[in-house]
């Protein structure tokens, strides 16, 4: 039976555990954590990452739990639309993507990794290219070793040296909220380096996030700033505020790799944000680390040739990088004169324009 060690209990690391168990593989997850959970934030699951979803058999569970997003777009500070989102003809060609809290995904993939599976609280010291793991609870050793260990990660190291993840120059709020009255919609607004956007998760709650152009490492930022940011934003944006419960606020600078030479190293293949961490402004991450997984599985599975792994993933994933990282760029705009140009231009795109541009993202079928 072939051996897999996967460092990373994350949504990409137990997406592969189960990936490769329902194909025969016996698979140990190294977690640093010593709980595995994700609080705070909801996830943006498109077609893609649904169709990788039902390659591991859980897109009924997941269904069940999450909601199926409706209308979005784009809106300024004060509420005029820029640019709206086809969502019918996304629908129509692709299936509708859903909303989902991460810690309901996480719950649903951990139920589904083999039992025993999974040890916490290890955390993973060296890899070499032969499959050996050093942690601290000894050693490791897999005919596969799998690095899911996010933009920090130790196992890349293996691969490609040391790699420093770039600064995107703004920084994120993320919170969930239970507001005083229903919200149907949801979407972005953007403002002069700033951006709000909203969505509802299956329970009624919204999950809100929001971004600002400042330098690395600015302390302070809570629900103070916030209000003092976006307060006087366009509905629902100041109720949603008065929701947030300050000691819940989630901020986080946001970072990205710079594209990687490569995904691969002897027995060793990156997968997630340890191989392409991405701005969310594409809300792909997520969807991209499930797509690794059931590729990285197949191709494991069929000839172990993990240089074909790096040959469909990573002209793929780093297409959808680069896009996130210049969407962000335009987003954060504070220039008045580009900002003012940027708002025009959006306005006069006809709603296909965004369709089309989604098409090389969401036209992905798993092996």
């Amino acid at each position: 039976m072939s051996r897999a060690v996967i460092v990373g209990g994350g949504i990409g690391g137990l997406a592969t555990a189960i990936a490769l168990a329902r194909r025969g593989w016996e698979v140990e997850v190294l977690e640093r954590s010593t709980r595995i959970e994700e609080v705070g934030a909801g996830l943006s699951l498109w077609p893609n990452a649904l169709r990788a979803l039902a390659a591991l058999g859980l897109d009924e569970t997941v269904g069940a739990r999450a909601r199926e997003e409706e209308s979005a777009g784009i809106r300024d500070s004060k509420g005029r639309w820029l640019s709206r989102t086809d969502t019918e003809a996304i629908r129509a060609r692709y299936g509708s993507p859903v909303m989902i809290h991460r810690s309901d995904l996480l719950e649903i993939l951990r139920a589904a990794v083999p039992n025993n599976a999974v040890r916490s609280g290890i955390s993973v010291t060296a890899v070499q290219a032969d499959g050996t793991v050093a942690h601290s609870a000894g050693t490791s050793a897999g005919d596969l070793v799998v690095g899911a260990d996010g933009i920090h990660s130790v196992v890349r190291r293996a691969v490609c040296g040391a790699i420093e993840p770039r600064y995107s120059g703004y920084t994120a709020w993320r919170v969930v909220v239970t507001p005083t009255a229903p919200v149907s919609d949801m979407g972005e607004s953007w403002g002069r380096g700033e951006r709000f956007g909203y969505s509802t998760l299956p329970d009624g709650r919204v999950y809100c996030f929001a971004t600002a152009d400042m330098p690395a490492g600015t302390p302070g930022g809570g629900l103070a700033e916030l209000r003092a940011r976006f307060g006087s934003w366009h509905d629902p944006i100041p109720a949603l505020l008065d929701a947030v419960d300050d000691t819940a606020i989630l901020k986080h600078d946001l970072y990205d790799l710079p594209p990687l030479k490569t995904y691969v190293a002897g027995r060793i293949a990156l997968i997630g944000d340890a191989a392409h961490a991405m701005t969310p402004n594409l809300g792909q991450g997520a969807c991209q680390a499930l797509e690794d997984a059931v590729v990285l599985a197949h191709i494991a599975t069929a000839d172990g040739d993990l240089t074909d792994y790096d040959r469909q993933r990573r002209p793929r994933t780093q297409m959808i990088l680069k896009r996130s990282r210049l969407i962000g760029a335009v987003g954060q705009l504070s220039s008045p004169a580009a900002v003012l140009a940027r708002n025009a231009l959006l306005r006069l795109a006809p709603p296909s324009a965004q369709f089309n541009s989604l098409a090389p993202v969401l036209d992905w079928e798993c092996c």
